[in-house]
């Protein structure tokens, strides 16, 4: 026998080879479940490959053949950050498939020890995917497989019960549930096909009740809003001298524009050169404009931090001119406002683009308007369900992200950006204004739908009025009640594991 497989070592190679291109494909397929392309429903199918590729693999090869998808999936979705900075991109990538490898390797350690089934792999996935949101130097959001149904109204309504973990698990396990099917067929074993379609049953049934059941909260009031979008340089650098003065002319060139009452403003993030506080002349402008339209005008601007740091920040301004607050970004992004081990990592010349480091905020600020209690977040928290929680759980009736994007030039990423905060809105039951300095700006009401979504690098306003909303969604209440729940099964799965007997792997 041993002497056979020397005599043969390209066919077990070759045949490898074959599964790394089927995971491979199974990333490319569920990237375009996402925007830009924004397949949606093809993320119930578009993992297959991936799954048929791991059956039988061993604990390496599983996480190899992880590993590839996970390259290839994150290496399309987020594409558009290279636009930031080559080196950053590629090894964002690297490090965030790794955990699709993880992934792989737990798959085939259970399968090892005869525990194999789409439910299983679902609630693997799940565990792993709520470590790479969180972990390391807060995790990467924008790979989480639920985001991918972000236009499905089931999905969003699952997403209010159980956030988009709930979402993902039920991508993962379709699925499954689809292979097992085709290969029941194939086989012609009826028992097994039955017993899929069974499965794929009750995941359409859980669609339907969530979807009838969805959460309906109590309406309290409306807000008039008007949301700024005034940078149309879609090659300017983000650190190009004069880009910030133009953004800020263009800005208020529009608020020009604006007629009758309005009870929110929103210049969004990067629109102001200079803190207002510090800036009288720029203080008056926001207060007077506030005073025309007897509004609450919310702009974003660089404040000092104590130490002589510096904070990435919100601040309202009533109608009478009085400064409501101020809310200081808490959830910073690595290598975008801050630099890790910045002395360790000098000789990376991408590095250079971020001179100084933001300090992270370290509390929540509410803000009202038209006598509501609005939360505002800033750019990508709105990836982290975590916080958006927190804050209507503080008593926010709607949430308003102030964002740029610019950086990312024309790639999907800020199409994802929206499709994640669809998602917010899904889970807490809450209103969402996006404003972006470049686009995609957009409303989306309390169940996630969106109205009035304006293209990348045109100057617009985007007005209208939303409904606050008061109530708690199951995901609100309980949190991360399903990660919670997967996280624990995993251990008692393991523990039961590690007493049976290992089986060999049919690689």
């Amino acid at each position: 026998m041993a002497e056979r497989r020397r005599s043969h070592p390209s066919v077990l190679g070759w045949a490898f080879l074959g599964r790394i291109a089927l995971a491979v494909t199974s990333g490319l397929l569920f990237s375009t479940a996402s925007p830009p392309l924004d397949l949606g429903p093809f993320a119930l199918v578009a993992l297959v490959p991936l799954l048929w590729a791991w059956r039988g693999a061993s604990v390496v090869r599983a996480g190899i053949l992880g590993l590839a998808f996970g390259l290839a999936f994150l290496g399309a979705l987020i594409f558009g950050l290279h636009h930031v900075g080559l080196v950053g991109y590629v090894a964002l990538v690297v490090v965030a498939g790794l955990y699709y490898a993880l992934i792989g390797v737990l798959v085939a350690l259970f399968a090892g020890r005869g525990y194999s089934s789409p439910w299983l792999t679902g609630v693997a996935w799940v565990v792993v995917e709520g470590l790479l949101v969180r972990w390391p130097l807060g995790g990467l959001a924008a790979s989480e497989a639920g985001v991918t149904l972000h236009d499905v109204a089931p999905a969003r309504a699952l997403a209010s019960v159980g956030g988009v973990a709930l979402v993902s698990f039920v991508v993962v396990v379709t699925n499954g549930l689809v292979l097992d099917g085709a290969l029941a067929l194939w086989r012609h074993r009826r028992r097994a096909a039955a017993m899929a379609g069974i499965g794929l049953s009750v995941l359409v049934l859980v669609g339907a009740v969530a979807d009838l059941t969805r959460f309906h909260g109590t309406e309290t009031g409306r807000i008039r809003f008007a949301l700024l979008q005034g940078f149309d340089l879609p090659n300017a650098s983000a650190t190009q001298a004069g880009t910030d003065a133009y953004a800020t002319a263009r800005h208020f060139e529009l608020a020009s524009h604006l007629r009758g009452r309005y009870d929110l403003i929103v210049f969004p993030e990067s629109a102001l050169d200079r803190d207002p506080e510090l800036d009288p002349a720029l203080r008056k402008r926001i207060t007077d404009l506030a005073a025309k339209h007897h509004a609450v005008v919310l702009v974003n601007a660089r404040t000092p931090a104590p130490g002589g740091g510096v904070y990435n920040a919100n601040l309202a301004y009533g109608p009478n001119g009085v400064l409501q607050g101020v809310y200081a970004k808490q959830h910073l992004v690595p290598f975008g406002e801050y630099v890790p081990w910045r002395d360790e990592l000098s000789f990376v010349s991408d590095l250079r683009q971020i001179p100084y480091d933001f300090v992270a905020g370290d509390h929540r600020q509410l803000f009202r308007v038209a006598r509501r209690p609005v939360a505002t977040v800033i750019c990508y928290e709105s990836a982290y369900s975590g916080l958006v929680r927190s804050f209507v759980r503080d008593g926010a009736e709607a949430v308003v992200v102030s964002t740029s994007d610019r950086a990312y030039g024309r790639s999907g990423i800020a199409s994802l950006h929206l499709a994640q905060s669809q998602m917010r809105a899904a889970e807490t039951g809450r209103p969402v204004l996006q404003a972006s300095i470049s686009g995609i700006s957009g409303v989306i009401d309390a169940d996630g739908t969106v109205h009035d979504m304006s293209e990348l690098f045109e100057n617009t306003i985007t007005t209208g009025t939303v409904a606050t909303v008061t109530g708690e969604t199951l995901s609100v209440r309980f949190g991360d009640w399903l990660l919670i729940l997967c996280s624990s099964g995993l251990l008692v799965t393991a523990v039961l594991a590690v007493t049976r007997p290992r089986t060999a792997p049919v690689d």
